[in-house]
């Protein structure tokens, strides 16, 4: 590496992968110089969901996979975290694994998840397998990747353990509710889980029902984006169309957007299915309730907090339950450790004192599984020689083609959500 000024890079996809790939390259390499890469999806996040997490890059721009293998800030960075899917942390893997000059040194890779990982382990694993670093969230998951690699023979030191970069805030104060502010419950959605409408639909009544139950109380809808912002994860049947439909809402039942931890500064109570809000909550010391009402099933990721003590269902919530976690399920879980991140930086000066690093060895190869490989490279517009595909009109014909079903698809909910139940309204 050996530059003056070292220079990590920061490719996100999405709002919530800016915010994590950003907090680990200031947790591993705080006195580095910080360029952020925006990837051109549908989910890229807007300059306001940029802004909220805090973290000012020296250089940004915008950016696909193709440009990204040639970007020569990549080639001179000595830090490279990938905040993206699986299918592109392999598919930039491969590729500037086969572009790289021979004898020119190359940067520390470091992936990971942002969030719980409860769903698509193995895939999501073998995707991201051949990065130097591959961050595990707690020791439970640290545990858990080293299994799928030893089974399969791969390196299990590039498994490290560490936890959410974004993990902090005051520690919650109890007094203050009822004397500052009201006790408030604040209620953390996720885009798919429950997914369908009519479940999601009953959620908020749930929460309107609590409202009224407890009048006292103040009940926040946390929502993840503004109108026409995008986020990690579509949200199909978004809770602002469905509070919008309620015929009188009661005025202790409010929705709130912006950044998680401010909201968190002023929860009491916070209730959700299975959100990484809830590792945030617990962290500093919030009661945390994860619904049971839709079941404790993998599907919805609320098996994650069996044994934290904190599994409830609504009725019990409208009795008056505030559960607390327990103390070993948080340790367990990377939640409250004093420096979480020490492994990590530990492992990247042993990378970089053992001189040159060996080229990246992703797990799919050609030879290995090359239909596979070549699926994930051509939806990002790559060969297998890491070289933009030669069509680029008919690429971008079909990523239009997408674009054009999915604002279809957001018409027509719009229509059938919003429009439709203000011309019912106006009839009555």
């Amino acid at each position: 590496m050996g530059s003056a000024a070292p220079r990590a890079v920061v490719l996100a996809d999405s709002d919530s992968r800016w915010k994590w790939a950003a907090s680990v390259a200031r947790e591993l390499a705080p006195g580095h110089a910080l360029d952020a890469r925006f990837m051109r999806t549908a989910s890229a996040p807007t300059a306001r969901q940029i802004a909220e997490v805090g973290i000012v890059p020296d250089t940004s721009g915008w950016t696909d996979c193709a440009e990204f293998v040639r970007d020569p800030a990549v080639a001179g960075a000595d830090l490279l975290v990938l905040g993206t899917t699986g299918g592109t942390v392999l598919s930039l893997l491969h590729s500037l694994r086969v572009t790289r000059d021979e004898g020119r040194p190359r940067p520390v890779v470091v992936t990971g998840y942002v969030g719980v990982v409860y769903e698509n382990m193995v895939d999501g694993l073998l995707l991201r397998a051949g990065s130097d670093i591959v961050l595990a969230n707690s020791a439970h998951d640290a545990e858990r990747f080293r299994e799928v690699y030893d089974a399969l023979g791969l390196e299990r030191d590039c498994v490290v353990e560490a936890g959410l970069p974004f993990l902090g805030g005051a520690p919650h104060d109890p007094s203050a509710a009822g004397d500052t502010r009201p006790f408030t419950v604040c209620f953390a959605v996720q885009p798919s889980v429950p997914a369908g409408r009519a479940a999601r639909a009953g959620l908020l009544a749930r929460l309107q029902r609590h409202a009224r139950t407890h009048p006292d109380r103040e009940v926040l809808v946390k929502l993840r984006n503004k109108p026409g912002e995008a986020v990690t994860h579509t949200e199909r049947h978004s809770y602002q169309l469905l509070y919008e439909e309620l015929p009188s809402p009661p005025e202790n039942l409010k929705l709130v957007y912006g950044d998680m931890g401010e909201v968190l500064d002023r929860t009491d109570l916070l209730v959700t299915v299975s959100s990484t809000a809830a590792v945030e909550a617990i962290h500093r010391g919030i009661p945390t309730a994860i619904l049971t009402d839709f079941g404790v099933r993998e599907a919805h990721g609320n098996h994650y907090f069996l044994r934290s003590g904190c599994l409830a269902s609504w009725a019990e919530l409208d009795a008056g339950l505030v559960p607390t976690a327990s103390p070993e399920w948080a340790r367990r879980h990377g939640v409250g450790l004093g420096d979480p991140y020490r492994a990590a930086r530990d492992r990247l000066a042993a990378l970089r004192s053992a001189g040159a690093l060996p080229p990246l060895r992703p797990y799919y190869t050609q030879e290995r599984a090359g239909d596979y490989l070549a699926q994930l490279l051509e939806r990002r517009g790559l060969d297998l020689l890491g070289r933009p595909l030669p069509h680029p009109a008919d690429a971008a014909g079909t990523a239009m083609r997408r674009l054009v079903r999915r604002g279809a698809g957001g018409l027509y909910r719009v229509g059938r959500q919003r429009v439709a139940p203000m011309i019912r309204r106006w009839a009555q």
